[in-house]
């Protein structure tokens, strides 16, 4: 038996190599914890934020947010991205997996001869069995992994993509809310004050009673309009926190701008834009990238045709005597040559053309609605603005009539009350404008604009 003493030690030595396990329990009470932790103050946040924006963010309760400051918070924190750097990391492991070339293997057989001793009754045998793979198996195989590990990080960018434009929306939500609520309070007061003084009038004997009335239900109105904007204030703060993958608690005191960026940017033609997408679109990209490894999966089939080759070197001490053996195996293609598995990797790959082409198509119609929505959001953005400016002008005009006596403090109230609802229009369409510049950009998956807390312009408020 001392001739199994080489095919011990391999086996040692194979066993040396080994990966051992580690096991990683998951306790739900430390993770909810870790979460409930989450603020804008982390230091590993803040060093992120500076090797990205390329300076060092203020840690001042003042600081005001941007959407794009805000964007690389979601980056750091959402667990959306966490699971797709997870995949892309599985389909990278795939890579060495692909890679690898099969083991050979060890055959151990220990033979003893019962009706003689002489010189010995030991018979060991030793075979090996050595794999070859034929017709570029391996090649193919790294191919697809290759490709499938490229189309994670694709999808890696498209997650991050979502989640850029889920705090975008929030965001614009949240800046609309609290303008509009700003705005609904000082109508809801102008309201008040009209009330009040045909309330005066009345006890004059200078309005009627239905005037009155129909005041008293405006304010009424008014002042619900103020609360159902208040509640959608928590509601886009809930959405926000959502969209950072932060508790709503780690953002009471956040700071945001006063209103959107000062202008829309100029489209380009629809043609240029058609090309970006093709050319920009993480998903487009992802899912050429699995259709390519749909291909090599194709060409992985087709080449197992080719049966792989199997080398049997072996040697047995059989009663003093050396016995030296080599096999040659392979597999006969009679019964089948791979047909089932060939076509089921056409189907595949017909598949993904099939979703490549069909995503393409809805890439092209999200694009088209875009700019059709943009368009039409310009259209009533300035319809709204030549509103408020035909009441800022009336008004205006009652001031100086107020001032000659000519008209009473509610007849300048009630010219006030158009002038409040213009406001609030024309903060609509410019909500509905930013909303239409985020589908486009959602279309492209590029950033056409940028939120700034700079260069604001004005917005009318009813004067007091």
């Amino acid at each position: 038996m001392r001739h199994l003493g080489p095919a011990s030690g391999l086996l040692l030595l194979a066993a040396a190599g080994c990966a051992t396990f580690h096991d990683q329990p998951l306790k739900p009470e430390q993770t909810a914890a870790a979460f409930e932790r989450r603020s804008l103050q982390d230091a590993g946040l803040l060093q992120f934020l500076a090797k990205q924006l390329q300076q060092p963010v203020s840690t001042n309760a003042a600081h005001v947010w941007s959407c794009n400051e805000l964007a690389l918070v979601a980056l750091y924190y959402h667990p959306d991205l966490a699971v797709a750097r997870a995949q892309w990391n599985v389909a990278r492991a795939g890579l060495r997996t692909a890679g690898e070339r099969p083991n050979p293997s060890l055959t151990l057989a220990p033979g003893y001869n019962t009706t003689t001793a002489e010189p010995t009754p030991w018979m060991p045998l030793v075979a090996f069995d050595i794999p070859i793979e034929t017709a570029g198996k391996r090649s193919c195989r790294e191919a697809q992994a290759r490709y499938a590990a490229e189309a994670a990080r694709l999808r890696l960018a498209a997650t991050a993509w979502q989640v850029r434009s889920r705090v975008r929306s929030s965001f614009v939500a949240l800046l609309a809310a609290r303008a509009v609520e700003a705005l609904l309070c000082e109508q809801q007061k102008l309201q008040l004050d009209y009330q009040r003084l045909l309330e005066k009038q009345l006890a004059a004997g200078g309005a009627s009673a239905f005037d009155l009335s129909q005041a008293q239900l405006a304010a009424q109105n008014a002042q619900l309009a103020w609360r159902d904007a208040q509640r959608k204030i928590v509601e886009a703060h809930s959405h926000l926190a959502g969209a950072l993958g932060m508790p709503v608690a780690a953002l009471c005191d956040i700071k945001l701008p006063a209103a959107f960026a000062d202008k829309l940017p100029e489209a380009p033609p629809a043609a240029e834009l058609r090309r970006q997408a093709l050319l920009r679109r993480a998903d487009l990209l992802a899912a050429l990238a699995e259709y390519a490894a749909s291909q090599s999966a194709l060409q992985l089939e087709i080449a197992k045709q080719y049966p792989d080759i199997h080398l049997g070197p072996g040697y047995q001490y059989d009663q003093g005597d050396n016995k030296w053996t080599l096999g040659l195996t392979l597999t006969l293609p009679l019964l089948n040559r791979n047909q089932g598995a060939i076509g089921e990797a056409e189907a595949r790959r017909a598949e993904a053309a099939a979703k490549f082409v069909a995503l393409q198509a809805t890439v092209m119609a999200e694009l088209d609605r875009a700019l059709a929505g943009l368009e039409l959001a310009r259209e009533k953005l300035a319809t709204t603005t030549s509103l408020v400016t035909l009441s800022q002008g009336r008004e205006r005009m009652a001031q100086a009539l107020l001032k000659a006596g000519e008209i009473s403090q509610a007849e300048l109230l009630a010219l006030r009350l158009p002038l409040a609802a213009a406001a609030v229009a024309q903060l609509d369409a410019e909500t509905q404008a930013q909303q239409a510049l985020g589908a486009l950009e959602d279309a492209l998956q590029n950033t056409t604009v940028t939120l700034s807390a700079h260069d604001q312009p004005p917005r009318p408020t009813p004067a007091p």
